[in-house]
C-alpha cells in the first residue's frame, strides 16, 4: 500500500517539535519515507542483514538521492536519538570497535555523480557514493589517475576511502588520500552541509574540518562529495622483484633503494603466503620467511632502462638480480595486494587483519617479532609489509579461538608499540571485539577529541562507539 507523504511529513514535523523517538523500524520508515520515497526505506529481514556491522542489523536502511536527503535524515535521526553509520559497499565496515548502537543504515550508493572535471587544472569533484574503479576509469580517458591503492580496490567507495584515511603501497609516492583532497561537502549530525576548500572552513577549536572528516570513520560528519588534486598517468610501469631475500638482506636493500636517486611509485615486502595471495594461489603456499621485495617504477622508456641499471647495482644486497614482470600480470598482482582481505578470506571464516604504522627503520624488526610470535602461537601470517612508508598488514590465516588471538594481537602491539609503533585490528571476528579494543591505546588528546565529537555530533548517534576511545 502506498504512503501518505503528506502525512508522512506532518508526522515528521510533529515529532521533531517535541522530540518524540518512534516506537519501531516500521515507524522509523514510515517517517524517512516521506523524505526519500517508500522504495528507498527498506525494513526487510532478509536485506537488513546485508548492512550488518560487527553483528549488530539496523533495523532499517535507508537510500538517500541528494547531499539534502541526508541532512534532513541526519536531522530527524538526531532528534529521535537513532544511531546512524553510513557506508556504500562494505569495504570499510570491519574496522573500529563494535557499535554501541546501530538504528539506521544510510547507504550512499546513489550518491554516485561527477559535479565538477577540469582534466587540464587536474582537479574532480565526486560524490561519496562513487565507487573508486569508476572514478579511474572515468579518468583514465585523459590520461589522469588518483593515485591510491587502498584496501577494498575498486570496490571501495570514495566516502569509505575518506573516512578510514585508506592508502596502499602508492603512498610511498603520493601520500595518503588527506594529501589529494582539496576540499569537500559533509553533513553534520544536526542537519547542516558544510563545505571545505579553497578559504578553509574551521570549527570554533581551530580545526580544519575536511582533514578532521578523513579517517574519523563517520564518527563526526557524513562525506558527501569531495573534490582532489589529479596526477598524469605514468607512461609506463615496470615491476622489479627480487626473490628469496632474507629480511636482513631487505633492510639493507630498502635503505639503499630509499639513498638512491631511484622515486619508485611503490615498494612492498611480501613472505611467502603474501607473495602467493599476489599471484591468486593458496594462501597456504610457501614459507613465511620465504620473501620478495617488489619495486614498481613509472615514467618515460629512458627513466625506466636508468631504473633498470640502479636496481641491477643493488642487487649485491640479495644475491640474485631482479625478475621483470609481466606488466599485465603485475598490475593484476598489484590489485590483489591492494584488495588483499578479498584474496585472503576463507570460507567460513572471519579474517583477522591487523596494521601496524611503525617508524621506517624499524619495519624489518617488527617483521621479525610477528614471525616469533607466530610461531609460537602456530598460526600462519601473510604480511605485506610498505617498507617505504613504515606500514605493515597481517592477515592472520589460522586463528585458533578469540581469546587466543586476543592474547597474540595484544603480544604484537606490545612489540610496536616498543618500537614506536602502533598497531590496530582493521577486521576480525566481532567476538575478539570483546577481548580488545581494536585502536589500542588512546592518545593523550583524548579530552580534545571529546569535546570536539560532542561539538559535531552532541546527540552521539554518527557511528557511535566506533572510533578511537569509544568516540
Amino acid at each position: 500500500m502506498a504512503m501518505n507523504l503528506q502525512s508522512s511529513e506532518s508526522i515528521i514535523e510533529a515529532r521533531r517539535a517535541v522530540g518524540v523517538k518512534p516506537a519501531d523500524a516500521q515507524s522509523w520508515a514510515y517517517a524517512f519515507a516521506g523524505i526519500v520515497g517508500a522504495r528507498r526505506v527498506v525494513t526487510d529481514p532478509a536485506v537488513c542483514p546485508a548492512f550488518n556491522v560487527d553483528g549488530m542489523t539496523p533495523g532499517a536502511v535507508v537510500y538517500p538521492r541528494t547531499a539534502e536527503d541526508v541532512a534532513t535524515i541526519l536531522s530527524i535521526a538526531s532528534s529521535w536519538g537513532l544511531a546512524v553509520i553510513p557506508l556504500r559497499s562494505g569495504t570499510k565496515v570491519g574496522m573500529g570497535n563494535a557499535p554501541l548502537r546501530y538504528d539506521i543504515a544510510l547507504c550512499l550508493k546513489d550518491l554516485n555523480q561527477v559535479w565538477h572535471y577540469e582534466p587540464d587544472d587536474l582537479t574532480i569533484s565526486v560524490e561519496a557514493g562513487m565507487k573508486f574503479g569508476d572514478v579511474q576509469r572515468f579518468l583514465s580517458r585523459r590520461g589522469l589517475w588518483l593515485p591510491l591503492d587502498p584496501p577494498g580496490g575498486a570496490r571501495a567507495s570514495v566516502g569509505g576511502i575518506l573516512a578510514a584515511n585508506a592508502s596502499g603501497p602508492l603512498r610511498v609516492r603520493y601520500g595518503a588520500p588527506r594529501d589529494m583532497v582539496l576540499g569537500m561537502t559533509f553533513a553534520t549530525a544536526d542537519g547542516k552541509l558544510i563545505k571545505t576548500g579553497g578559504r578553509v572552513v574551521k570549527n570554533v577549536a581551530g580545526y580544519d574540518l575536511s582533514k578532521l572528516m578523513i579517517g574519523s570513520l563517520g564518527t563526526l560528519g557524513v562525506i558527501l562529495d569531495v573534490s582532489f588534486k589529479l596526477f598524469p598517468l605514468p607512461s609506463l610501469r615496470q615491476t622489479f622483484a627480487f626473490s628469496d631475500a632474507s629480511l636482513e638482506a631487505c633492510r639493507h636493500l630498502r635503505r639503499a633503494i630509499l639513498a638512491s636517486p631511484l622515486t619508485p611509485l611503490r615498494m612492498v615486502l611480501l613472505n611467502g603466503p603474501a607473495r602467493a595471495i599476489a599471484a591468486n594461489l593458496s594462501a597456504q603456499y610457501g614459507p613465511d620467511s620465504n620473501h620478495e621485495f617488489w619495486v614498481e617504477v613509472g615514467g618515460s622508456e629512458s627513466v625506466l632502462h636508468r631504473s633498470a641499471q640502479i636496481l641491477s647495482g643493488l642487487s649485491a644486497f640479495v644475491g640474485p638480480e631482479p625478475s621483470k614482470l609481466d606488466e599485465a600480470v603485475a598490475r593484476e598482482c598489484w590489485d590483489r595486494i591492494a584488495d588483499y582481505t578479498a584474496w585472503a578470506s576463507q570460507p567460513e571464516q572471519d579474517l583477522l587483519v591487523l596494521k601496524a604504522t611503525l617508524p621506517i627503520a624499524s619495519t624489518e624488526r617488527f617483521l621479525e617479532a610477528v614471525y616469533q610470535e607466530s610461531e609460537q602461537e602456530q598460526c600462519r601470517v601473510a604480511s605485506f609489509a610498505q617498507t617505504g612508508a613504515g606500514t605493515v598488514l597481517l592477515c592472520i590465516l589460522t586463528a585458533k579461538g578469540e581469546a587466543g588471538m586476543a592474547t597474540f594481537v595484544s603480544r604484537l602491539r606490545g612489540n610496536a608499540t616498543r618500537l614506536e609503533g602502533a598497531l590496530t585490528v582493521l577486521a576480525g571476528p566481532p567476538v575478539l571485539k570483546q577481548y580488545v579494543d581494536t585502536w589500542g591505546p588512546p592518545a593523550t588528546d583524548l579530552a580534545s577529541m571529546h569535546k570536539l565529537k560532542q561539538t559535531l555530533d552532541p546527540s552521539g548517534i554518527l557511528s557511535p562507539g566506533r572510533f578511537v576511545g569509544g568516540l
